[in-house]
């Protein structure tokens, strides 16, 4: 045990292997260490257990890091850990061979709790989710920047996260600027603008890399639908893979000029619409008009556990809607980024969307993020996107 930092107990007996310990676990210390302080923590019966961030002011009290007594959580722990994370995503999934844009690190599912890396090219998005990670952010930029020598950083924490672990963080970028200058970025070789200071998150989503690859080799000569489409990319795939029409949703007109420039960038033509996408299937199935592939990729519904059931019911009516406008046998993929939606109650929606709309769903295949989004065994709430392909017959 570290004399040198302080000593958290708990004040159950505890025996998980999930990182997180909640407060009411906790003991709380009689001199409060700061959000995110690095804490040796220590069961009732006096072992200790591992070591970790602390936080008496957020749900989660302990972020558990390291489970070894001789290692300490200091700069080398942090250029060890994310070297393991880039040598998994260069060396064992051979990433660089198939995009510049990939996730670096993917917070529990590299044992860095509360740590959100994307990689654009020369342009790492780092993303704080815990104090912890934020107090210790030199030590991260200076790991890496090892393994990524002469890259730019634009770094973010949502403000509902700064509030729950209590730090202040204004985005911040390496170039001295209000906003990181874009990345442009190439994947199986269709080409992306990734603008982290002027879209939602970090402008470009690389969790959707492998489903718009696969669904991209089925639309040669097809009419396409992309709601939400976001910044455009299954539109713009299917455009380059040879659809004969492609048409993209969003509300948000922001995404639509980078979707635009998307579309621009690899000189095919899509047809983006701003609308919300309710009035805009009704409309279309009042109309008769439908299409060969339907894709819905709508954005996080909550993140409240007690939102679930209304979260559901707004996907199972856009979805029944969604349907509407898929063409007898025609092919329909639907997501989820929802963390707290289950893959068994997203199927079960898509079931009722289904019969609600007189449709019969052949399943083809059911995914989630690519391998650069790896989750553990234990922390099953790193698993947050969902992904069904079916075909739609009547």
């Amino acid at each position: 045990m570290n004399d040198t930092i302080p000593t958290v107990h708990l004040r159950n007996a505890w025996r998980g292997s999930h990182p997180w310990i909640f407060q009411k676990l906790v003991d709380k210390p009689a001199q409060r260490p700061r959000p995110g302080s690095v804490v040796d923590v220590v069961g009732v019966d006096g072992t200790w257990i591992g070591r970790g961030f602390y936080n008496g002011h957020s749900r989660i009290a302990l972020r558990m890091l390291e489970a070894d007594p001789g290692v300490a959580i200091d700069a080398a722990w942090f250029a060890h850990r994310i070297g393991e994370a880039v040598r998994l995503r260069r060396d064992v999934l051979g990433l660089d061979a198939v995009s510049d844009a990939w996730r670096v690190v993917h917070s529990e599912g590299d044992g860095l709790s509360g740590l959100v890396v994307d990689r654009y090219a020369d342009l790492l998005v780092v993303e704080f989710f815990s104090a912890g990670m934020f107090r210790h952010r030199e030590w991260i930029y200076d790991a890496l920047r090892e393994q990524f020598p002469g890259c730019r950083f634009h770094a973010f924490a949502d403000e509902h996260v700064q509030k729950q672990e209590s730090f202040d963080f204004k985005p911040w970028n390496s170039e001295g600027t209000q906003a990181s200058a874009p990345a442009i970025i190439t994947e199986h070789g269709v080409k992306f603008r990734a603008d982290p200071a002027g879209a939602h998150k970090t402008g470009f989503f690389a969790d959707q890399r492998d489903n718009r690859q696969w669904l991209s080799q089925q639309v040669a000569g097809k009419r396409v639908l992309d709601l939400c489409c976001n910044t455009g990319g299954f539109g713009v795939y299917a455009a380059v893979r040879g659809a004969s029409e492609v048409v993209g949703v969003d509300i948000d007109q922001d995404v639509l000029e980078i979707a635009r420039g998307n579309a621009k960038l690899n000189d095919v033509r899509v047809r983006f619409v701003q609308a919300d996408i309710f009035p805009w299937l009704r409309d279309a199935a009042a109309g008769g008009d439908a299409y060969d592939v339907v894709i819905l990729d709508p954005a996080k519904m909550t993140r409240d556990r007690e939102q679930v059931i209304p979260a559901l019911k707004k996907y199972l009516d856009m979805n029944k809607l969604a349907l509407g406008a898929v063409k007898p046998g025609g092919l329909f993929a639907t997501f989820s980024c929802t963390g707290l939606v289950r893959e068994d109650q997203f199927l079960d929606m898509l079931r009722r969307a289904g019969y609600y709309a007189g449709r019969t769903l052949q399943i083809l295949k059911v995914s989630g993020a690519g391998a650069d989004h790896p989750f553990l065994a234990n922390v099953p709430e790193s698993r947050y996107l969902k992904a069904v392909f079916c075909r739609v017959l009547d």
